[in-house]
């Protein structure tokens, strides 16, 4: 299979999120594939729910030749390692978290499940420190509007 470039978005707010952030990292380049690029970190307040803990942010580029639901799965598995035990899926919402890994793009792939909607249409152009980062990574985020879900 051949290589794809795949676009994260991580994000913690409890224990030590600049840490964990930095471990997921590790985690994704030894699990995942080769991250090739890192944004700057953005703290945040929290977005689609209330917290008194900020959330560090960041984006990655990565190469992997996994499929989107092996790439899904195990950014999953990266979560619940470090600690995640329920996913806003399965919580109706959003709630503090020791890492959030989201899959925002896998190249110009589109691709739609129930578990899996590429490319990530509200980190692409609904929230504006997605915006920031993914710019900050030097994504063109326009090229992606022209993908059909």
């Amino acid at each position: 299979m051949s290589q794809r470039k795949v676009i994260l978005l991580l994000g913690s707010n409890i224990k030590n999120p600049k840490k964990n952030i930095e471990e997921a990292i590790l985690l994704i380049n030894k699990h995942l594939g080769n991250v090739i690029k890192k944004s700057k970190m953005l703290e945040t307040e929290p977005v689609e729910f209330v917290s008194s803990n900020n959330f560090c942010n960041i984006a990655l580029s990565l190469e992997t030749d996994f499929s989107p639901i092996q790439i899904l799965k195990k950014a999953k598995e990266i979560e619940r390692y470090m600690g995640r035990v329920l996913d806003s899926r399965d919580l109706g919402g959003y709630e503090d978290r020791v890492i959030d890994v989201d899959i925002v793009a896998i190249g110009n792939l589109s691709y739609q499940s129930k578990m899996l909607n590429l490319p990530h249409h509200r980190h692409l152009f609904v929230r504006n420190f997605s915006r920031k980062i993914l710019e900050d990574l030097g994504e063109n985020i326009e090229k992606y509007k022209n993908i059909q879900i």
